[in-house]
């Protein structure tokens, strides 16, 4: 066997692992519409670059017909043992930032992710929904704070940096905070520096509400690195799509 074949057999393999990984990304833990806002792009190409680049590289630059069975045998287990620690460190850093919950607080919806959650925080939540966190897409909640904890909160959210988004203590269902959401969303005609491809995929979300006797609408939508328009039905008050464009 030719180190090409050798390596052309290694991407086989890495590219079936890469597809499943993927999957698993975009169908269960960065479910759409949250797959770009919550940043599954950047660490879906990080993992399957490694997993698709470094494993063949290194099988086609080791891999010499001329060496013995056992030498061959070493040298590919070594690869492999290489490739599969870089690809579960990879897996890890997704699972630990995968988006667990989203909030909504007044006037915006906030992702949080599975890192940003301590188990003490955790625990104090209401309902075992709010306990733990999702491994199937990220719950959608709404966050209130009790009468007598409105100006203690805020002073401790200057003080620490931990808002009420990532507080599970004031949790609710999402309905009981989309009345809010919805007073504060505003129209599709307000949102400046759409592309072409946008101001497309937008009118045709549109088009199809509109035939249904729906209105869209749009909020902020917050993740740790930047700010999305999160696009709103009327008539469910529930996300719908979500464009990479500045919601202020």
């Amino acid at each position: 066997m030719s180190r090409w074949k050798a390596s052309g057999i290694h991407l086989a393999i890495s590219l079936t692992l890469a597809l499943c990984v993927s999957a698993l990304l975009y169908l269960l833990w960065f479910p759409p519409p949250y797959f770009i806002a919550a940043g599954a792009t950047g660490l879906m190409l990080l993992i399957v670059g490694v997993d698709i680049v470094v494993g063949p590289a290194l099988t086609l630059l080791v891999f010499n017909p001329a060496k013995s069975k056992r030498q061959l045998r070493l040298d590919l287990s070594i690869i492999a043992i290489v490739q599969t620690i870089a690809f579960a460190y990879g897996l890890f850093v997704i699972c630990q930032t995968r988006p667990v919950f989203v909030v909504a607080v007044v006037d915006r919806l906030r992702i949080v992710m599975a890192n940003e959650l301590s188990d003490a925080d955790l625990a104090k939540g209401h309902t075992p929904e709010f306990r733990h966190r999702s491994w199937t897409g990220p719950l959608l909640v709404g966050a209130k704070p009790g009468g007598a904890d409105t100006l203690k909160l805020a002073l401790q959210a200057l003080e620490s940096g931990k808002d009420i988004d990532i507080r599970p203590q004031y949790y609710v269902s999402y309905s009981d905070a989309a009345e809010s959401l919805m007073r504060h969303s505003r129209s599709l005609s307000q949102l400046k520096g759409l592309t072409p491809v946008q101001k497309g995929y937008l009118q045709g979300l549109s088009d199809r509400a509109a035939k249904q006797g729906d209105t869209l609408r749009y909020i902020p939508l917050q993740s740790r690195k930047t700010d999305f328009a999160a696009i709103l039905s009327t008539r469910t008050n529930r996300l719908v799509a979500v464009l990479a464009t500045d919601p202020w």
